[in-house]
C-alpha cells in the first residue's frame, strides 16, 4: 500500500476492526446455533412444550423442520463440514 492510501485509510482502521469483530461474533453464534448439542436441546424444548400443551403437534413439526433446515441451509460457514450430495453445486 502506498503512503497516500495508508494515510487516508488509517482513520478508518478502528471502524474496519469493529466490523470484523462483529462478523466474527456472528460467525461464532451461527456455529454454536448449529452445534448438535444446541440443536438437540432446542428439539427437546419443543417436545416438552408440546407435552405440556403449550404448542400443538403441527407447531412442533413446523418448528422442528425450521431447526433442521437451518442446519443444512448454510454449508458455507467457516468450520462447517457439510457433505454435499452428488449433483449439487455443479
Amino acid at each position: 500500500m502506498d503512503l497516500l492510501g495508508l494515510t487516508i485509510g488509517l482513520p478508518f482502521a478502528p471502524i474496519r476492526a469493529l466490523i470484523r469483530i462483529g462478523e466474527l461474533i456472528q460467525e461464532q453464534a451461527e456455529l454454536e446455533m448449529r452445534h448438535p448439542a444446541a440443536v438437540r436441546r432446542r428439539l427437546e424444548e419443543l417436545e416438552e412444550a408440546r407435552l405440556s400443551g403449550e404448542i400443538s403437534e403441527e407447531e412442533e413439526a413446523r418448528a422442528t423442520a425450521e431447526i433442521l433446515e437451518q442446519m443444512v441451509v448454510q454449508p458455507d460457514l467457516p468450520g462447517a463440514d457439510v457433505p454435499r450430495r452428488s449433483g449439487e453445486g455443479e
